[in-house]
């Protein structure tokens, strides 16, 4: 599993300028499975997204086709680790 937190590069009028092909992007992933959670930090820095992915190659490759990565509007920290435990609501996440 992958903690991915994005820290905002640029003004927010140029985050909003790309926000709509983020959250597409972002769908595109969810549907796929990738993705699990993500949303806003607060106060409006950045955001994150907690994500499976085979290995840390695979989720850079991913990251590298996010428009907010492609203008340079963030910069990602991926963070990869082992759950090893879980609340009964997320127990699947930890077979994976």
């Amino acid at each position: 599993m992958f903690i991915i937190s994005l820290t905002y590069h640029k003004s927010l009028e140029e985050v909003d300028a790309h926000l709509s092909d983020h959250v597409e992007f972002l769908k595109t992933h969810y549907a796929k499975g990738v993705f699990l959670a993500s949303g806003r930090k607060n106060p409006r820095t950045g955001g994150v997204i907690l994500a499976l992915a085979a290995n840390k190659a695979e989720m850079e490759a991913i990251i590298a086709r996010d428009p907010f990565y492609i203008h340079g509007v963030a910069q990602y920290e991926i963070t990869e680790f082992i759950a090893s435990m879980t609340s009964p609501h997320v127990e699947f996440l930890a077979n994976k």
